[in-house]
């Protein structure tokens, strides 16, 4: 009898879930973009004997040169990045009224779909709202879907 075949793994997504957490990591923490980096790439991405994955904060098949990127790009471009989110945030709203999570994702994506070299929007957006699924069970998805629409309509009307 022939084993079952592993099935494929998502190396592409694990990088934009190793993205968020470590930009999260990097907001709450205050440390330096490139420690946090090497923290992820060292001890949390990869299997790992006894780990769980996800579950324990470890993200088993990363696109590590695509983790890299997206961090960098985030890092480097914060503040354009949380006025290009900002302006598709519903009036009165402020990224310093968003969960850091929402923000870290919204962070990510952002600067994914700023990228005209990347994927094509709605498979950013897609991407990204399969990590939002990951982390939240209520809202937040929709309102992170609203938003990403928005942006990826702003900065890459062409493909709409």
């Amino acid at each position: 009898m022939k084993a079952a075949a592993k099935p494929p793994g998502r190396p592409r997504t694990g990088a934009r879930v190793a993205a968020v957490q470590a930009l999260f990591q990097t907001e709450q923490s205050g440390e330096n973009i490139e420690t946090v980096l090497d923290q992820f790439i060292r001890h949390r991405l990869g299997a790992a004997p006894g780990q769980q994955g996800f579950e324990d904060g470890r993200v088993e098949e990363a696109d590590v040169p695509l983790f890299a990127r997206i961090m960098r790009g985030a890092a480097t471009h914060t503040d354009d990045l949380d006025q290009l989110i900002a302006a598709h945030l519903a009036s009165g709203w402020a990224m310093n009224r968003l969960d850091p999570v929402l923000r870290a994702i919204l962070r990510a994506a952002a600067g994914e779909l700023r990228d005209m070299g990347g994927p094509p929007a709605r498979v950013v957006i897609k991407e990204y709202m399969d990590v939002a699924h990951g982390f939240f069970g209520g809202e937040e998805p929709r309102f992170c879907n609203g938003v990403l629409d928005a942006l990826a309509r702003a900065l890459r009307a062409e493909e709409f």
